[in-house]
């Protein structure tokens, strides 16, 4: 890993008497895509805030390229940010909202007209210069408002949460354009969401957040093959999640029935939760049948069916499948031994904690701002 950029370290954040931020650990490299992604409320505006300047920590540091920036002022810092509601002028052309930033540093004209053709050429908006801003699609706006933020040549760029007011196609087709863009610029992106999907495919690196605590950081794959516990298991993406016991390494006992497993190193005896992603589990005969369900209900979804059942003790699960079932039908369902994820209930997350830091006060962060 090379010199980070952006560093928090023991940052928090409070309002009065609500903590927002506790005891935040995270670092940013160079030149990657990363994304805070949690619940509303959850603290991930707070923390663009906090690195962008807007935000005064109550404790804790914020460094760029290594140097303790806390009492730098926002105009000061290397940092831009695109705002959820783009924060466009509507009385300025869209070349006037793109050179906004080099006009207050009063650039020569020659050069602020450069720069904003290049600039609305990198985000293919090219010969849209003097185009009303009210003229403009949605998705169109929000280019507007990465070039108004790029054309300053930052090197980390905020996005709070820019594709939220976007249809669902347009959204799709903008997370393509947005992860084109950071690599293309290779500049730091920190983005800002509580949409998994949208996380999982455009990061490099994920924080997942909750309740003003980082739970896992890790790449895109590392996050949804290996949550670190419940929360993360259960936000990111769908998840059967089981109590069960660990009897021996690579051997889990769910259901009252054991199997094999890829995990080891448990405790013998141990209680655990055991997920199982619905894309895992395969509709198959009784007799080859590692567990048997019977089919309460089925959705389509154009690409595979979403089934949902209840096993023989009552627990609920969720199944993609590409084939139909019958509403009532018994059914088996398989798996492999890969598919089987065990999750610690207490070790595995004060494992992770020792690493960030811990954090001993007791206040619940109850929303991002005050």
């Amino acid at each position: 890993m090379g010199q980070p950029i952006i560093e928090l370290r023991h940052v928090i954040q409070r309002y009065g008497d609500h903590t927002i931020l506790k005891n935040i650990n995270l670092t940013l490299e160079p030149g990657k895509f990363y994304t805070l992604l949690g619940p509303s409320g959850c603290g991930k505006t707070t923390i663009l805030r906090t690195i962008s300047g807007f935000n005064q920590v109550t404790s804790g540091d914020v460094l760029f390229d290594g140097h303790r920036i806390n009492d730098v002022p926002a105009n000061h810092r290397n940092v831009n940010t695109v705002f959820q509601d783009y924060a466009l002028f509507p009385h300025l052309t869209v070349a006037e909202n793109v050179a906004f930033g080099l006009t207050l540093q009063k650039r020569p004209k020659s050069e602020i007209t450069q720069k904003v053709d290049q600039t609305l050429k990198l985000v293919r908006l090219a010969g849209y210069q003097d185009r009303a801003i009210s003229a403009l699609s949605g998705g169109q706006q929000q280019r507007v408002a990465i070039a108004r933020a790029i054309i300053m040549q930052p090197r980390v760029l905020l996005l709070d949460e820019p594709l939220s007011a976007l249809d669902a196609k347009l959204r799709r087709e903008m997370q393509y354009e947005l992860r084109d863009l950071q690599q293309r610029l290779g500049i730091t992106f920190l983005f800002v969401t509580h949409d998994q999907e949208e996380a999982l495919a455009m990061s490099d690196e994920i924080f997942v957040m909750n309740n003003g605590e980082v739970l896992q950081s890790g790449t895109p794959v590392d996050i949804y093959d290996e949550p670190i516990n419940h929360f993360v298991a259960d936000f990111i993406g769908e998840s059967n999640i089981l109590p069960g016991k660990m009897v021996a390494d690579f051997q889990v006992v769910v259901n009252g029935q054991q199997f094999e497993c890829s995990d080891a190193g448990i405790p013998t005896d141990e209680p655990v939760e055991v997920v199982l992603r619905p894309e895992d589990l395969t509709l198959t005969d009784l007799a080859h049948a590692k567990l048997t369900m019977t089919i309460d209900t089925q959705l389509f979804r154009g690409d595979y069916y979403e089934i949902a059942a209840t096993d023989t003790r009552g627990h609920s699960w969720l199944i993609h499948s590409v084939n139909p079932a019958e509403d009532g039908e018994t059914i088996g369902i398989s798996f492999r031994p890969q598919d089987l994820h065990v999750m610690r209930l207490h070790e595995k997350e004060a494992e992770f904690d020792a690493r960030l830091g811990t954090y001993e006060g007791t206040e619940d962060a109850d929303h991002d701002q005050p």
